[in-house]
Order: structure tokens, then sequence, then C-alpha cells
């Protein structure tokens, strides 16, 4: 996966320092409009709560508002990640290319953006102009609501023209990069152009645009839009409307979660909770062998169950862990590599933004899901902890330290006490109904916030914008991608993609452990070139006909798609995991993929049992009477 921080630096000259002013402050002025949004959809779904279990009268417009909120703070916050260049994208061709290669390889994006930009925004304006309907609610015309798409892909545009081309001298490159993008939209739509790709029916230009875009290196939401557009042009028009009303439609109320638990993430690095929740484990588990490595695991384990952020925790844990290991004589590919490993417990202890997400797509309880993960879980954190140990004792790293005295590990766990009492409050008000997955991820900000204000006191008001803009970035980057999946995955439904994929795996639906089988591998492979969310938004409308067709629990299958993609995260060529907590601790990239195979092989032992022994899941919900 790349991603850059900032733009690029433009090339010097008065023409260029205009663009570059103009950019920057259209970019300070759209952060500054979707992080308000952000901060109201919170503030919103607060009051939902504070009013149905406080006044015990519930407000019937929160919803509503909130939503509309959030596609605009979706769709602004994707022009910001277009000329930030944040983009989630498979970078396994940028990566083998010389300088010249680079630059056409950067033009070429260009022009595939800002064709994706003009098609948004043609297409979303004849959507907005033809919306009709009104909230039952606020009475709002969904016009406002549709308005996010062509407005944000406004934006877009003007960023893709402003911004230079990475490589590239020409302060004018952008520009003309933008206006070939354009007309490359204007030459498909033509007659001419209709009648040739309308010769390839939907599926196969569907597919082999949008997967080829990808792999060489097209962001993931602009080659999936830009595959939609394709398939769909030859049959006109209104042919094309599903596609933006398909991006708005995809940001359901109960995805808000994702932004709050990722501003949560964030608002606990800054106040204070991950530095708690590391001093209690290394009192807990520091004195054992590979002591050091074993608080890893530990750490990542707390933390999993208050973030829900694999990427999350690979960043924030990495910074920390790493760097003290390399200097107690771990190799710093061996920490990032475990760092890397147990940064997958965060998907797999409540909260989990990859159970929220299948719990969407599949109508699945996201309560369910939260309390099929707690075995799993904790077995997967038992498994990381053997391989640890053997590994420490094969390579002879990893002495002993001293052991904690029961008043230090005292002190260290009730310092740690107001972290650990988080995911059982979102779990317990989940499970009892006190307050739904969305607005969970609502109470977690703010308890994050309340942690680091007033019980450690480590966060004042520039650490919490720091965490609001990062958040915003961050969430964006994965919304986007399941935005633009929806109107993917509509064309695969109507060209009855699913039906045939059922039956062909019907053969296999009469003995699920074959099925089970054949799809763990399939999702394995999967996962060695797609992001998860992309991956589960794709496939988990083509196989849950099949699951139900073979009898396979739902909820037991959430755990094991979700596992099966959070390894493929750790597996070349994406390996966002292993990118991540590699990047931020300046490892060479190959030698933390080398560090990572005995991880892998003991994540591949747990998966098969997680897998073929479904009770491991299922005996929590009968216990919890979920």
């Amino acid at each position: 996966m790349s991603s850059q921080s900032d733009a690029v630096q433009p090339p010097a000259g008065g023409l260029a320092t205009v663009m570059r002013r103009v950019s920057i402050l259209l970019d300070k002025s759209a952060e500054a409009v979707a992080a308000s949004l952000l901060v109201g959809t919170l503030l919103v779904a607060l009051l939902q709560v504070f009013c149905r279990y406080v006044l015990n009268s519930s407000l019937s417009w929160p919803e509503e508002m909130a939503r509309f909120a959030f596609v605009w703070f979706v769709f602004l916050g994707t022009s910001l990640i277009t000329r930030r260049a944040r983009h989630i994208t498979i970078d396994m061709v940028p990566r083998a290319l010389d300088a010249a290669g680079l630059r056409l390889h950067a033009l070429a994006v260009r022009v595939i953006a800002a064709s994706c930009a003009i098609f948004l925004l043609t297409c979303g304006g004849s959507l907005v102009s033809q919306a009709s309907y009104v909230s039952p609610a606020l009475q709002w015309s969904y016009a406002y609501l549709y308005l996010a798409v062509p407005a944000g892909a406004l934006l877009t545009l003007v960023f893709l023209v402003l911004e230079p081309v990475p490589g590239v001298t020409k302060s004018w490159a952008g520009a003309a990069a933008s206006a070939a993008g354009v007309a490359l939209y204007y030459l498909m739509e033509s007659a001419l152009g209709s009648s040739f790709i309308g010769s390839f029916g939907v599926v196969l230009p569907l597919i082999v645009i949008a997967i080829g875009l990808m792999l060489i290196g097209v962001p993931i939401f602009d080659s999936l839009v830009f595959g939609t557009f394709v398939a769909f042009l030859p049959q006109g028009p209104l042919a094309l409307l599903p596609v933006p009303q398909g991006l708005t439609n995809s940001m359901d109320y109960l995805l808000l979660s994702i932004p709050f638990f990722m501003l949560a993430g964030g608002l606990m690095n800054v106040g204070g909770i991950t530095a708690r929740l590391i001093a209690l484990a290394a009192t807990l588990v520091g004195h054992f062998r590979g002591g050091l490595a074993q608080v890893n695991v530990l750490t990542n384990t707390l933390m999993g169950g208050v973030s829900g952020s694999s990427t999350a925790d690979a960043a924030a844990i990495a910074k920390t862990m790493v760097p003290e290991m390399e200097r107690r004589g771990y190799p710093k590919p061996f920490g990032v590599a475990l760092t890397s490993s147990g940064s997958i417990l965060a998907n797999m202890i409540p909260p989990s933004l990859g159970l929220i997400i299948f719990g969407a797509m599949a109508s699945v309880s996201v309560g369910a899901l939260f309390t099929a993960t707690i075995v799993p879980g904790l077995l997967m954190a038992v498994t990381l902890a053997i391989v640890v140990h053997i590994e420490c004792l094969r390579r002879r790293i990893g002495d002993r330290s001293t052991r904690s005295s029961w008043s230090e590990r005292g002190t260290a766990f009730r310092q740690a006490l107001p972290a650990l009492v988080l995911p059982l409050l979102i779990v317990g008000g989940i499970r009892y109904g006190v307050f739904s997955a969305t607005e969970a991820g609502a109470i977690a900000a703010l308890y994050a916030l309340i942690c680091g204000l007033w019980i450690y006191r480590t966060a004042n008001g520039a650490s919490i914008l720091t965490a609001l803009r990062e958040s915003l970035i961050e969430t964006t980057t994965v919304l986007a991608v399941i935005a633009a999946s929806a109107p993917f995955a509509y064309a695969l439904i109507i060209e009855q993609v699913p039906q045939k994929m059922t039956l062909a795996l019907g053969a296999l639906s009469s003995n699920w452990i074959v099925l089970m089988l054949v799809i763990n591998l399939f999702l394995l492979f999967v996962g060695l070139a797609m992001e998860m969310i992309a991956s589960m938004v794709i496939l988990v409308p083509l196989l849950v006909p099949v699951l139900k067709a073979a009898g396979i629990d739902l909820v037991h299958f959430g755990v094991v798609m979700v596992a099966n993609l959070c390894i493929g995260a750790l597996t070349p060529p994406l390996a966002v995991l292993v990118f991540t907590a590699a990047q931020v601790t300046n490892t060479p990239i190959h030698l933390a993929y080398r560090a990572c195979w005995p991880f892998m092989i003991g994540l591949l032992v747990w998966l098969a049992l997680i897998s073929f022994v479904p009770a491991l899941s299922l005996a929590p919900l009968k216990f919890f009477g979920t």
C-alpha cells in the first residue's frame, strides 16, 4: 500500500506559488468543514443517547441529520485524500519503475483520477436535478444529500489541476493531465466509445478494468469508480445514475461507528491510555522468556479492546515498542513482524471495525459478532505468545527481566483501570441495548477524551486537534473505498454474478467442511492483494447466499472472514499492517516481510482451529444469551 502524508512539493516559479497557495487555502477550508461535520455527527449521536436514557424521550431527527453530515464529511474528505495522495493504493508496479517510468505512471494516474472526477461531477449533478424525495423526519430534500458527490468531485478536480504531478517539473502538468482526463471521459461517452465498450458486455470491462487499474497502482477508489463507469456507459445516462446514488446510499448510519472509533483511538494515544496499557503489560508478562516481546503481544491484546483498528494499533504500538525492543537486543524486523501480527487482535477483540462492516454488509447483529470473537481473540493472543517463546529460544534473544512485585502490578493496574473499563462499557452497552454500535463509537470517543483531559491529564487542545485531523484522513481513506465498492457490487448483482457463483459452489454446499476450506483458501488469496474493507464490501454480498445454502452460521463466518483478511494484511504485495509498522520505525520492508513467516505459520494453525471448530465462536453466544 502506498500513501503520503502531504502533497508533493511544487516546482519553483510564480504560477506554481500561486497555485500552491490556492490549493492550501482550499485544503484548510475543506478540512475545517469536514472536521466540523465529524464533530457535529458525534455530538448528535451523544445527544440521542442522552435523550433516550436520561430524558426517556428519543428524538426523531438525529439519525437523519447525522447521515446528511456523514455523507458530506466523506466526500469532502475524499477530495482531501486525493490532494494529499492518501488514497489506498497497491504499489507493486510503481515500486518497480525507474524515475522516467514513475513520471509516466503519475501522469496516467492523474488522467484517470480527473476522468473519474468529471464523471461524478456530471452524473452526480444529474442525480441532484432529478431528486424529488424528502427525508421523513427533517423533511430535507435528498438533493442536498446527493449534492455531496458533485461538490466533492468538483473540489477534487480543482486539486488535480492545482497540484503538481510527482516527478514533473512543469507547473502546468497537473492542469494538462486533468484536461486529458476530462477529454477521455467525453471520448468514452461519445457514440463511438460507447458502442466499442458495449461490445464486451458489462462484467468483463467491470472486472478487467477495475482490478487491472488497481494492480498497476491507480488508487482503489478511482479504479472502482472508473471500472463501474465504463461497464454501465453503453446502457445510457439513466443506467449511470445508480453510481453516484450508490456512493451516497452506501454511507449507512452504522458506518458512522468507523470514524467514531478511529477518533477514539487517536484520543487514546494522546490521552495516555496507550502508555498505561503498555506499563500494565510489562508488569504482568515482562519476566517471561522474551519478556518485552510478550509485553508487545499483551499490549496488542489490551489495545485491541479499546481501539478497533488494526492499522492504528500497528502504528501506535510500533512507534512505542519496536525501538525499545531493538535497544534490548531484539532484531528490528522481528519487532515489526510481531507488532504487525499482534495488531490483528484489534479486529478480533471488540470493538472491531472489520466486524462492524461485516455486520452491515451481511445484516448480522454486531453485538453477536463482538461476543463471538471473545474466545478466538484470546486464543490468538495465546498462539502469538507461543510463537514468541519458540522464536526467542531459537534465536537466543529476549532474556528474562526482573519479575514485578504485586505492589507494582497493583499500581499499574489501578493506573490502567480507566482504560480497561472501556471494552466492558462498549460490549455491555451494545449487548443490553443501552446504545447502538454507532453510538458506542461516540461513547468511546467521549470516554477517551475524558480520560485524556481529566484522569490522565496528558491531552491538550493541540493534541486533540491533531488526533481529530489524523482520524479524519484515516477514516476517509477507508470509507472512500467502501463507497466506491457499492456501485461495483451493484453491477455484479444485476449481472447475476452472485447467483452464478452460488450455482458454481452448489456442489460443495452439501459438505460445509469442504466449502469452508475452499472459501478460506480463496480469502487468503484475496487478502494478498486487496485491502480488507474493499474485499469485504465486494465479497460479502457474493458469499452470503452460498453460506446460507450450506447452513453455515453467518456469525461464525464473520469471525473467520475477518481473520482471513487480516492475515492477508501481513502478506505481500499489499501487507498493509507490515507496511505501516515498518514505515513508522524506518525498517526495510523486505526484512520485515521475511520476519513475519513464523507468525504466519502460527496464525494459519489458529485460523484452521477457529474455522473448523464453530463452537469456539458460537458457544459464547449461548453463554451470554446473545
